[in-house]
């Protein structure tokens, strides 16, 4: 596990920005910031990835180059992930996309107010088998729906690596994903403090959808 905020760099400005109540209110700033993290986090995971050396031609002379062995497959779950894969998609230009429609199922009357269902009700991704996959989502709270996509998106193969970035997770959610995902490799913009008793990361940022995009109904 990989922690953006253990370490001094540039990130830790972004994420500062990313919790700024006042700064939220800039839509554009806020999805452009969650973009830049998604690229320096794709530059770290980069460097865990297998390289072919090879030459390439110059006005001049040959050089010696270095290029990826194989494009990576970057997932995420719509429609809060989308500005942060964008990230991840301008560094892995070349990469293929999956895509995952989940979302948390309204209480409904006589539900246990404690729980809730991931719901999913679109999924779509290239063959997975022996390639690495990179899941993306701002937020890692109680990690059931990353649980629930990889699982899901086992229907395209099994990945050789896996790979999950989050701007912001809880230790719950840590936790839960080690338990349950203990093949998965995290990569992680902060871990806060606890869930409250809606679920939400504290202190967090808030709701990366709707921030976003715009409140939904």
């Amino acid at each position: 596990m990989f922690v953006f905020a253990q370490h001094p760099s540039i990130a830790n400005q972004y994420l500062a920005e990313l919790r700024d109540a006042q700064a939220q209110t800039d839509r554009l700033r806020f999805r452009h910031n969650l973009e830049r993290l998604g690229g320096l986090m794709a530059y770290e995971i980069s460097r865990t990835l297998a390289y072919q050396n090879g030459n390439v031609q110059t006005p001049l002379a040959m050089a010696a180059s270095q290029t990826l062995l194989q494009q990576p497959v970057l997932a995420t779950i719509l429609r809060a992930g989308l500005p942060f894969h964008q990230g991840f998609l301008n560094v892995f230009d070349r990469a293929d996309n999956a895509f995952a429609g989940a979302y948390r199922r309204v209480a409904r009357p006589g539900d246990d107010d404690n729980e809730f269902d991931i719901e999913m009700e679109y999924v779509s991704g290239p063959d997975l088998s022996g390639r690495t996959l990179i899941l993306i989502d701002p937020m890692l709270a109680t990690g059931r729906s990353l649980e629930k996509v990889y699982h899901t998106m086992l229907r395209f193969g099994v990945p050789a690596q896996t790979h999950i970035a989050a701007a912001i997770a809880s230790p719950e959610g840590v936790r839960y994903v080690q338990q349950q995902l203990p093949q998965c490799r995290l990569w992680l913009g902060a871990i806060d403090s606890h869930l409250n008793d809606h679920y939400y990361i504290v202190p967090g940022l808030g709701d990366a959808g709707d921030l976003s995009f715009g409140e939904k109904i």
